[in-house]
């Protein structure tokens, strides 16, 4: 008797469990959140600063007699603003309008007879136009365009003495380069930078029968720079620069 009352005290209870699990809702299933890797949008307005130095070529003054001076490296700093579109679309185009403040740019071309000229450029200044290729947070771009600089930075002295002289030396020329740029958070890159600027050749005569009268008593001018700099984006293609 005992066996058969348990028997049916189990077949109840398990009755039950069944009923009650009938009546709870099915149990769902979340799937876990997929990663998103941001999304890296170069077009916009941008601003920064920049350091580096400068190099002038060494090129001898076109008069036999005369050795080129101080040609060292000079300490450079300044500013850019630019604005770039980003298409097809891993491809970017811009221009950019840069200006560069030098310390201590001399260059001087002397002979035994103490006869120099002395070739010295306070700023240097650039607009130019950039083509370059996008992989995520890196571009890799070439640059070119028109450069500017003072012109104001030249002396010329006979016998020790500063002499008057006339001179066709350029405050405009050309300018190109190349550089990689990176994001390393949002809104925000830096970027290496070589860039050239050349300015063609400065001719300077002084008064007839002096070192300077003949004609070709002239150097090429032109410098060789390099930059590390920081840029800070404004997008109007999208949100801020990468998108999380």
């Amino acid at each position: 008797m005992k066996k058969i009352l348990l028997g049916a005290a189990a077949l109840v209870a398990l009755g039950t469990a069944s009923a009650v699990a009938a009546d709870l809702p099915a149990r769902t299933y979340t799937k876990a959140p997929v990663y998103a890797a941001p999304v890296y949008n170069w077009t916009g307005i941008y601003v920064g600063a920049h350091i580096g130095a400068g190099f002038g070529s060494n090129n001898s003054l076109n008069i036999p007699g005369f050795t080129t001076g101080s040609n060292d490296a000079s300490f450079l700093g300044g500013g850019q603003i630019g604005a770039d579109y980003q298409f097809a679309p891993n491809w970017l185009v811009g221009i950019e309008g840069q200006i560069s403040g030098l310390s201590n740019n001399n260059r001087t071309f002397t002979n035994a007879a103490l006869d120099s000229i002395r070739s010295n450029d306070d700023w240097l200044a650039s607009v130019t136009g950039r083509l370059g290729y996008v992989a995520g947070p890196t571009l890799i771009y070439a640059k070119g365009g028109v450069a500017f600089r003072d012109n104001s930075g030249l002396a010329v002295a006979l016998g020790g003495v500063a002499t008057p002289f006339t001179t066709n030396r350029d405050d405009t020329g050309y300018t190109v380069g190349g550089g990689l740029e990176y994001m390393f958070a949002p809104a925000w890159s830096a970027k290496v930078e070589y860039q050239y600027y050349n300015f063609g050749n400065t001719n300077v005569t002084t008064a007839p029968a002096t070192t300077f009268a003949a004609p070709g008593a002239n150097f090429r001018d032109d410098i060789h720079t390099v930059k590390l700099g920081v840029n800070y984006h404004f997008n109007w293609g999208g949100p801020a620069v990468a998108r999380y």
